[in-house]
Protein backbone atom coordinates (compact mmCIF):
# COMPACT_ATOMS: atom_id res chain seq x y z
CA UNK A 1 0.00 0.00 0.00
CA UNK A 2 2.93 2.32 1.03
CA UNK A 3 4.78 1.80 -2.75
CA UNK A 4 1.06 2.43 -4.68
CA UNK A 5 0.47 5.35 -2.48
CA UNK A 6 3.81 6.54 -3.11
CA UNK A 7 3.89 6.41 -6.86
CA UNK A 8 0.49 7.92 -7.97
CA UNK A 9 1.49 11.44 -7.92
CA UNK A 10 4.58 10.30 -10.10
CA UNK A 11 2.92 8.02 -12.33
CA UNK A 12 0.19 10.41 -12.56
CA UNK A 13 1.63 13.41 -13.92
CA UNK A 14 3.85 10.91 -16.21
CA UNK A 15 0.06 9.77 -17.74
CA UNK A 16 -1.03 13.61 -17.81
CA UNK A 17 1.87 14.59 -19.52
CA UNK A 18 1.86 11.09 -22.29
CA UNK A 19 -2.02 12.27 -22.63
CA UNK A 20 -1.93 15.41 -23.19
CA UNK A 21 1.22 15.04 -26.13
CA UNK A 22 3.92 16.71 -23.85
CA UNK A 23 7.41 15.85 -23.62
CA UNK A 24 8.43 13.18 -20.02
CA UNK A 25 11.05 11.69 -19.59
CA UNK A 26 10.99 8.54 -21.36
CA UNK A 27 11.29 10.52 -24.69
CA UNK A 28 14.76 10.07 -25.70
CA UNK A 29 14.55 6.22 -24.41
CA UNK A 30 11.64 5.18 -26.30
CA UNK A 31 11.00 7.79 -28.56
CA UNK A 32 12.36 5.81 -31.39
CA UNK A 33 10.29 2.85 -31.09
CA UNK A 34 7.30 5.24 -30.76
CA UNK A 35 7.84 6.85 -33.97
CA UNK A 36 9.18 3.36 -35.55
CA UNK A 37 5.77 1.99 -34.48
CA UNK A 38 3.88 5.30 -35.91
CA UNK A 39 5.35 4.85 -39.16
CA UNK A 40 4.87 0.98 -39.75
CA UNK A 41 0.97 1.79 -39.31
CA UNK A 42 0.73 4.69 -41.22
CA UNK A 43 -0.17 7.18 -38.43
CA UNK A 44 0.87 10.87 -38.50
CA UNK A 45 1.22 11.82 -34.77
CA UNK A 46 0.50 15.62 -36.15
CA UNK A 47 -3.04 15.24 -37.21
CA UNK A 48 -5.89 14.90 -34.76
CA UNK A 49 -8.46 12.51 -35.11
CA UNK A 50 -12.00 13.01 -35.50
CA UNK A 51 -14.67 11.43 -33.04
CA UNK A 52 -15.63 9.36 -35.91
CA UNK A 53 -12.31 8.06 -36.94
CA UNK A 54 -11.52 7.57 -33.13
CA UNK A 55 -14.71 5.35 -32.38
CA UNK A 56 -14.25 3.28 -35.70
CA UNK A 57 -10.49 2.41 -34.86
CA UNK A 58 -11.88 1.71 -31.07
CA UNK A 59 -14.50 -0.37 -32.27
CA UNK A 60 -12.53 -2.68 -34.94
CA UNK A 61 -9.63 -2.88 -32.22
CA UNK A 62 -12.18 -4.56 -30.33
CA UNK A 63 -13.31 -6.45 -32.75
CA UNK A 64 -10.29 -8.00 -34.01
CA UNK A 65 -9.33 -8.91 -30.82
CA UNK A 66 -12.37 -10.46 -30.28
CA UNK A 67 -12.04 -12.35 -33.21
CA UNK A 68 -8.06 -13.43 -32.55
CA UNK A 69 -9.20 -14.83 -28.66
CA UNK A 70 -12.28 -16.88 -30.77
CA UNK A 71 -9.75 -18.35 -33.49
CA UNK A 72 -7.11 -19.12 -30.83
CA UNK A 73 -10.04 -20.67 -28.57
CA UNK A 74 -11.42 -22.80 -31.84
CA UNK A 75 -7.78 -24.09 -32.73
CA UNK A 76 -5.88 -24.29 -29.52
CA UNK A 77 -5.41 -28.04 -29.89
CA UNK A 78 -3.69 -27.71 -32.98
CA UNK A 79 -1.55 -24.40 -31.50
CA UNK A 80 1.84 -25.00 -29.21
CA UNK A 81 1.84 -24.77 -25.61
CA UNK A 82 -0.64 -27.63 -24.89
CA UNK A 83 1.06 -30.54 -23.01
CA UNK A 84 -2.12 -31.85 -21.45
CA UNK A 85 -3.49 -32.49 -25.25
CA UNK A 86 -6.83 -29.93 -24.65
CA UNK A 87 -9.34 -30.07 -27.69
CA UNK A 88 -10.83 -26.87 -29.05
CA UNK A 89 -13.51 -25.26 -26.89
CA UNK A 90 -16.22 -25.30 -28.10
CA UNK A 91 -17.88 -22.79 -30.43
CA UNK A 92 -20.89 -21.45 -27.72
CA UNK A 93 -18.10 -20.87 -24.35
CA UNK A 94 -15.06 -19.51 -27.14
CA UNK A 95 -17.86 -17.21 -28.25
CA UNK A 96 -18.58 -16.19 -24.75
CA UNK A 97 -15.39 -16.16 -23.19
CA UNK A 98 -13.75 -13.59 -26.30
CA UNK A 99 -16.66 -11.60 -25.69
CA UNK A 100 -16.46 -10.90 -22.01
CA UNK A 101 -12.67 -10.66 -22.19
CA UNK A 102 -13.26 -8.09 -24.93
CA UNK A 103 -15.59 -6.31 -23.12
CA UNK A 104 -13.15 -6.44 -19.92
CA UNK A 105 -15.99 -7.99 -17.73
CA UNK A 106 -14.02 -11.55 -17.69
CA UNK A 107 -16.99 -13.69 -17.03
CA UNK A 108 -15.66 -17.21 -17.07
CA UNK A 109 -17.82 -20.58 -17.17
CA UNK A 110 -14.67 -22.97 -17.60
CA UNK A 111 -12.16 -24.50 -15.06
CA UNK A 112 -9.40 -22.56 -16.41
CA UNK A 113 -6.29 -25.54 -16.39
CA UNK A 114 -8.99 -28.20 -17.55
CA UNK A 115 -10.17 -25.67 -20.60
CA UNK A 116 -7.35 -23.61 -21.39
CA UNK A 117 -4.12 -24.35 -22.83
CA UNK A 118 -1.27 -22.72 -21.87
CA UNK A 119 -1.17 -20.94 -25.35
CA UNK A 120 -5.23 -20.02 -24.74
CA UNK A 121 -4.19 -18.49 -21.59
CA UNK A 122 -1.01 -16.75 -22.15
CA UNK A 123 -1.70 -15.61 -25.45
CA UNK A 124 -5.03 -14.73 -25.71
CA UNK A 125 -7.16 -14.33 -22.61
CA UNK A 126 -3.69 -12.33 -20.59
CA UNK A 127 -3.38 -9.99 -24.11
CA UNK A 128 -6.97 -9.28 -24.19
CA UNK A 129 -7.24 -8.53 -20.28
CA UNK A 130 -4.65 -5.96 -21.26
CA UNK A 131 -5.81 -5.02 -24.40
CA UNK A 132 -9.41 -4.59 -23.30
CA UNK A 133 -8.40 -1.87 -20.05
CA UNK A 134 -5.67 -0.06 -22.11
CA UNK A 135 -8.88 0.58 -24.69
CA UNK A 136 -10.91 1.52 -22.28
CA UNK A 137 -8.54 4.16 -20.37
CA UNK A 138 -7.59 5.14 -24.57
CA UNK A 139 -11.55 6.20 -25.19
CA UNK A 140 -11.50 7.86 -21.37
CA UNK A 141 -8.91 9.82 -22.38
CA UNK A 142 -10.42 11.20 -25.70
CA UNK A 143 -14.41 11.33 -23.52
CA UNK A 144 -12.55 14.09 -21.28
CA UNK A 145 -10.21 15.80 -24.07
CA UNK A 146 -13.18 16.18 -25.65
Amino acid sequence: MVILIAIAKPLGTYMAQVYESKPCGLDRAVGWLERLLYKASGVDPRQEMGWKTYAYAAVLFNVIGLLAVYVILRLQHLLPCNPQGLGAVSPDLAFDTAVSFATNTNWQSYGGETTMSYFSQMVALTVQNFVSAATGMAVLVAFIRG
